[in-house]
């Protein structure tokens, strides 16, 4: 048998593949007061190009206030990105957040016990734009929680 390959879509996420940086803008939630941050992200294309691996941090005052690990591949089946994300909030994930590009815009989605998730992520030439959306059970609408806009460092 041989082994599969990185296709297409594998190479679309490897253009996130480097070092970003940008303002973020945090609302009021059960995690904390809001307001201005700075985003960090180191993302790299590993296992010989089958998935893409993010790591970040988030700073608020000069003081590194949360960090997170993200895992990104392809689902050959369906040829939705998944993606895997373990944080210092230390919930274990569940099944991973599943996106679709549309143009230069890839979603994700995610439900879990503690509500659902939508994570936008806007290719913008040389930067991005990344939001966080809630919707907390009991919730009818998703509720902008973070919008962060990032260059290359």
């Amino acid at each position: 048998m041989d082994m599969p390959k990185p296709g297409p879509a594998h190479a679309r996420l490897a253009v996130f593949a480097g070092n970003w940086e940008g303002p973020e803008a945090l609302q009021p939630s059960p995690w904390g007061p809001g307001g201005p941050a700075t985003g960090r992200g180191v993302y790299r294309v590993v296992t010989d190009g089958m998935a893409l691996t993010q790591d970040y941090e988030e700073e608020k005052d000069g003081t590194i206030v949360f960090r997170g690990h993200g895992v990104f591949t392809i689902d050959p089946e369906s040829g939705d990105v998944l993606w895997w994300w373990f944080d210092s909030m230390g919930f274990p994930p569940d099944a991973p957040a599943r996106g679709t590009w549309d143009g230069d815009t890839l979603t994700f989605h995610k439900s879990t016990p503690r509500g659902d998730g939508r994570y936008v992520y806007r290719l913008e030439g040389d930067e991005y734009t990344f939001s966080i959306e809630n919707r907390f059970p009991g919730q009818d609408n998703f509720c902008l929680f973070m919008k962060g806009r990032y260059r290359r460092v």
